[in-house]
């Protein structure tokens, strides 16, 4: 069985970052739920993850990060890399398949329990199987707008379902800091 779905994309622009995911699941050929939540906020929103890959598996990881980000205060940036180091090293953890972006104001970081804590080069990053195609829209908007982050956010996310059949257009998206 191969499952697909998820288009993730988060962007910062003028001091914000806003990420959006879309609410698809994918089964095989068949689309089994249209409004799954895949971006969530914590620390009383101050902080967005949203995840690609096994629901269950990405949820373990939200409350292993949570954890992680009360043991450091709030800090993402060392939140994170701890996060990646349990994720690589713990005999249970190592097993989960699922990518993470988490952010906050300051931000963004691309997760993957291969070990990789990746800051994107370019204020546009996403992931799942239409990730590529709303970072390109995104990227776009970004060089040739002055939309803000979280309209580029859901623009991408819009764009992408236009091109990705694992991707529609029911979006969750949210922002840090909020307007």
């Amino acid at each position: 069985m191969t499952i697909h779905a998820t288009t993730i994309v988060a962007v910062r622009r003028d001091g914000k970052t806003a990420m959006a995911g879309d609410g698809q699941v994918t089964i095989e050929d068949t689309i089994v739920k249209a409004s799954a939540e895949k971006v969530r906020t914590m620390r009383d929103g101050d902080v967005i993850v949203g995840y690609a890959g096994a629901a269950a598996d990405a949820l373990t990881l939200f409350e292993r990060l949570e954890d992680t980000l009360d043991e450091y205060s709030g800090n993402l940036t060392r939140a994170a890399l701890e996060l990646v180091k349990q994720w690589r090293t713990d005999k249970v953890l190592r097993r989960l398949e699922a990518l993470l972006l988490v952010a906050d104001a300051d931000a963004c970081f691309l997760v993957s329990g291969t070990g990789d804590l990746i800051v994107p080069d370019d204020d546009v990053v996403g992931i799942g199987s239409g990730g590529p195609y709303a970072v390109a829209a995104g990227k776009a908007l970004l060089r040739n707008t002055d939309m803000s982050a979280r309209e580029i956010a859901e623009a991408a996310i819009r764009i992408a379902g236009e091109i990705c059949v694992f991707t529609n257009e029911d979006i969750t998206i949210y922002q840090v800091p909020e307007d």
